[in-house]
């Protein structure tokens, strides 16, 4: 079995957030935003070997994440460097109640362990369940950033 190195993780964690976010525009709409291809795209966050070095533009990036429902990458590249985002002020003023961040934060919550629990049913946890269990994981995080927005709103901080 071969090490990866702290590189390969790296360039696997970025890649996969590329991949979220070209998804959560969606592809033909990410292509048309960027003005690249649909395979040039893919390539972006592909893991074969011939593309390991590549990776998406800084303006591909900007113009998806202001499209996407989350800055994926840039969130990646923040928690890289353990710096801590804040969204603007439409943001915030769209987050919902305290309340209703935290019904949906225990909703969500309930789904990852739901999702845990059956991937671990034969022991081990497949390629397809590890997706599964990251998306479940960003959207418990989608909530706890929209609930600490909310929290630093209402505290005047």
């Amino acid at each position: 079995m071969t090490d990866i190195t702290a590189t390969q993780r790296l360039r696997s964690y970025l890649k996969k957030h590329t991949e979220a976010l070209v998804k959560d525009v969606g592809i033909e709409p990410a292509a048309e935003l960027t003005g690249r291809s649909k395979a040039t795209l893919g390539r972006y966050y592909s893991s074969d070997p011939e593309h390991a070095g590549r990776f998406m533009p800084v303006d591909a990036v900007a113009a998806l994440e202001a499209a996407a429902s989350y800055p994926h990458v840039t969130s990646a590249l923040a928690e890289l460097q353990a710096i801590t985002l804040e969204h603007g002020e439409a943001r915030r003023a769209n987050a919902g109640t305290i309340n209703a961040n935290v019904a949906l934060l225990s909703q969500r919550f309930a789904v990852l362990m739901a999702e845990y629990h059956l991937s671990l049913d034969d022991g081990t946890i497949s390629i397809n369940e590890a997706k599964r269990l990251l998306k479940e994981t960003l959207e418990l995080q989608k909530v706890l950033v929209e609930m600490k927005l909310r929290l630093e709103h209402e505290s005047g901080a």
